[in-house]
């Protein structure tokens, strides 16, 4: 490729216009809401033992329709995945001071579900090729206070659940799967979030299908379906004195608006997977050769529905800081993020380092021993977020296959003027 001068000093950048917002939204989804507006039922929710306790005929419909697609015995709506998590970790019965084992690499509400029933979050660390907990760390971080693992999909691919599930089975854990960036993707010809004990997905608006906020749980058991209800509405107003454990319920109710959105959405959902896979297959061969770059891995039993484009960059072997390259690719007009995240890190869980009788205000008194939040406790997750690893949001854009040239194109050019910018970093 013939050297052209890079943005980041001076020359033209690669991409003018910013590349087109992706939405899902169209008109069969204008009209399903229409129907619902004329009809002026917009929830029919009751929070009392009545047969609109579990909602009106939208949110009934919404929740056949995803449970006969994911192949599962119930889907159970909810207004976000948040509150999912929330009744998910409620309906496999935790109790304060419990352990819950979960990957340091997801959004914060992962573990703050498990805050939310006074259980205690432990952070396994990561693999590093596919970012998602490590079987080998979940072993390592088992006591004889854990009570469940949850399994975070991260980014689109499935983790490696019959690993996951063998070590729940051997010591008796619930697994909970937050399949919240991967609806659609397949683990050994199943569908990801529905080998654990319960899953779901999020239907929020950056996600490949969406209804504004919301999130569908899945489970094939028939009395964790049943406290997932109750959680979500109100359940102590219904339920006898022994339906709950360690339980109360809320208003984590969807309205028939965002269900017959979701309705139309899930009939979108394999042509929208497949459109983002099949751009992500062209990025990959596109930049598979340049030096220092891993793009995504994919293992040989799953697929990849590529809600996120991670990479990774061997910053020894370039010699080049992952910021100053992010600094270049952004300047020609592609849009790359650093890093993700690593919640043991963060202030909820810096400021009281470890639990016991320091621990955090609301579990000081129920805390069975102390668990560490330290630095260091999840290598492989910290040296990527910190040093190596940086994405690009498939899921934020629109993008056509001239996009995906475009941005090929960028990262070309950037590796094409490697020793500038070594001489000018």
């Amino acid at each position: 490729m013939k050297r052209s001068k890079l943005a980041l000093f001076g020359g033209d950048k690669v991409v003018s216009n910013e590349f087109k917002r992706y939405n899902s939204i169209g008109i069969e989804e204008q009209n399903a809401v229409h129907s619902v507006m004329k009809s002026g039922i917009l929830s029919k929710f009751i929070g009392a033992n009545h047969p609109d306790f579990f909602g009106g005929p939208k949110v009934k419909e919404f929740e056949e329709k995803w449970s006969q697609y994911f192949g599962v015995k119930h889907a159970v709506t909810v207004n976000s995945w948040t509150s999912g998590l929330v009744c998910a970790l409620g309906a496999i019965d935790l109790e304060p001071g419990d352990e819950v084992i979960v990957s340091p690499w997801t959004m914060s509400a992962t573990a703050t579900a498990i805050l939310n029933w006074n259980a205690i979050p432990v952070f396994a660390d990561i693999c590093k090729d596919t970012y998602n907990i490590d079987p080998v760390s979940i072993l390592k971080n088992i006591s004889k206070y854990t009570k469940a693992i949850v399994v975070v999909d991260i980014f689109g691919q499935s983790a490696d659940m019959d690993e996951i599930m063998e070590i729940a089975n051997k010591y008796n854990l619930k697994v909970v799967s937050d399949t919240a960036q991967a609806p659609n993707a397949r683990y050994k010809n199943k569908f990801a979030g529905t080998i654990a004990d319960v899953g779901g997905f999020s239907l929020n608006y950056h996600k490949h299908i969406h209804t504004g906020e919301g999130g569908v749980l899945v489970t094939n058991s028939d009395e964790i379906a049943q406290k997932l209800k109750m959680i979500r509405n109100h359940g102590e107003n219904v339920a006898s004195s022994n339906n709950l454990v360690n339980m109360i319920g809320q208003n984590f109710r969807l309205g028939e608006i965002e269900c017959t959105i979701g309705i139309e959405q899930l009939k979108k959902l394999p042509y929208l997977v497949e459109k983002k896979q099949n751009l992500a297959k062209k990025l990959n061969k596109s930049l598979g050769n340049l030096e220092g770059l891993k793009t995504p891995y994919l293992k040989s039993d799953r697929d990849h529905v590529y809600y996120g484009y991670g990479m990774v960059l061997d910053v020894n072997k370039l010699k080049i800081s992952r910021k100053v390259i992010c600094n270049a690719l952004r300047a020609e007009g592609v849009m790359v993020s650093e890093g993700y995240v690593n919640i043991h890190l963060l202030p909820t869980y810096q400021n009281k380092i470890a639990y016991g009788s320091k621990g955090f205000p609301w579990t000081s008194d129920i805390c069975k021993r102390e668990v560490s939040y330290q630095k260091g406790i999840c290598p492989v997750a910290e040296e990527l977020h910190e040093k190596t690893f940086f994405s690009f949001g498939l899921c934020v854009y629109d993008l056509s296959l001239d996009d995906i040239e475009l941005i090929s194109k960028v990262f070309k050019k950037v590796w094409n003027n490697l020793d500038e910018i070594r001489n000018k970093a």
